[in-house]
């Protein structure tokens, strides 16, 4: 095919030692300081990214020998405490249509804080009623620890309690709260029915800071994480902000239906320990086949 394009004729400029008539060329561009590895194909997390670490850290807040300064923080500056028992008899029926603030006024009175104070350190974590009478299911990392367990109510109302079963393998823990009754339990869902791309509510006690509740999206689920300390697999990530304190609260559907329960997250680096959007939970048909074999353990 003839050519038909007029092109302008070469031009030079010897103030510029790139042009045509130099011969010569601008440098290519630095290689990039790094590189994201391709996946291997599986789901487990990635150990590097980015150049740098993917620290997978358990979300209990720790502290050493005085306990735990968030936690100091938000009983230094609670307004109000209820002294006697506080029932919940009933909460609000929430269906996929309803708005954010209906699903957290329903679920909001089924998360607790769980909190050990031992002689050298003290821990601070989240957890989810599951009976009247104040059975509190978290995660056994937060009660790990030996010390004096007690149960804060979102009320502010805490009570005594006593760790009754633990699976290490699974990361859970029962801790049974004293002199109550009355409380609502959480619903379970079912994790088979939840797909990426699903809007969630993340419950718990984040730096100490009670009563808080986080949304999201459901990021990707199945995945295996291994902090150090702990491996864990079949898990769902979010991107719902999970920081220390969140462990053993609870990963909500917009029904209202616990679907996870927090566990660990994905941070920068040891320093920066903070939400950086990629979280963990365990799934709820996981904890509940837990929770019936951690119930058995109880005399």
């Amino acid at each position: 095919m003839t050519d038909l394009m007029t092109r302008p004729p070469a031009q030079s400029d010897d103030n510029y030692p790139g042009d045509r008539d130099d011969n010569t060329m601008p440098p290519p561009p630095p290689a990039p300081p790094y590189a994201i590895p391709p996946s291997s194909g599986g789901s487990r997390w990635p150990r590097r990214f980015a150049g740098g670490a993917a620290v997978l850290a358990l979300v209990a807040a720790g502290g050493t020998t005085g306990g735990v300064l968030a936690e100091r923080y938000v009983a230094d500056h609670q307004t109000a405490a209820t002294s006697s028992t506080t029932a919940t008899t009933a909460t609000a029926t929430v269906t996929e249509g309803d708005d954010l603030a209906a699903v957290v006024k329903a679920v909001q009175p089924s998360v607790v804080t769980v909190m050990v104070d031992g002689a050298q350190s003290s821990a601070l974590g989240s957890g989810v009623v599951i009976s009247s009478d104040g059975l509190i299911l978290t995660n056994n990392h937060v009660i790990a620890e030996d010390g004096t367990v007690s149960v804060r109510l979102s009320t502010g109302q805490t009570v005594p309690a006593k760790v009754v079963a633990t699976d290490t393998t699974n990361d859970l823990a029962l801790v049974q709260a004293s002199g109550l009754s009355g409380l609502t339990p959480v619903t379970f869902g079912t994790s088979d029915s939840v797909v990426v791309g699903d809007t969630v509510l993340a419950f718990g006690a984040p730096l100490g800071l009670e009563n808080t509740v986080t949304s999201g999206i459901v990021s990707a689920l199945n995945r295996s994480v291994d902090t150090g300390t702990e491996k864990l697999s079949g898990l769902l990530q979010t991107d719902a902000a999970i920081n220390e304190g969140n462990s053993g609260g609870a990963l909500v559907d917009t029904s209202g239906h616990v679907i996870g329960i927090n566990v660990a997250i994905a941070t920068a680096s040891q320093t920066d320990s903070g939400s950086i959007g990629v979280g963990f939970a365990i799934p709820a048909n996981t904890v509940t086949k837990v929770i019936s074999q951690l119930k058995s353990q109880i005399s």
